[in-house]
């Protein structure tokens, strides 16, 4: 299966949200991926494997696994442009995930892609 995919449902399977609604999911996807294909199969998939439930355009995630910011997040030093704003970064901030890292980001949007803002 495509990388892509797998990041994507890796990150879905650590939302920190009761709900969201599938906007505010699509935004966590696209700092994966922007193909509007690849986001539909991970969005298919992870409701298949039982990661979430999906509802009337609002996303339940069903694991209670979350990103641990001491953990999982990994902090690089150099010249990077955030996934999630396009602002240009000198640190950058990574989710190292099992199906691989997913990033950079900037402070501020490290903690909306994690769902701690």
């Amino acid at each position: 299966m495509d990388d892509r995919v797998e990041r994507g449902l890796a990150l879905l399977e650590r939302l920190e949200h009761e709900q969201l609604p599938l906007s505010a999911a699509v935004d966590r996807i696209e700092t994966v991926t922007t193909d509007p294909t690849v986001t539909r199969t991970i969005l298919d998939e992870a409701e298949l494997r039982g990661i979430i439930e999906r509802e009337d355009g609002i996303v339940r995630p069903k694991s209670r696994q979350y990103v641990r910011f001491e953990q999982d997040v990994i902090t690089k030093d150099g010249e990077f442009t955030c996934k999630r704003c396009g602002s240009s970064l000198s640190t950058g901030y990574f989710i190292d995930l099992d199906a691989g890292e997913i990033g950079p980001f900037g402070s501020s949007c490290i903690r909306k892609v994690t769902g701690r803002e």
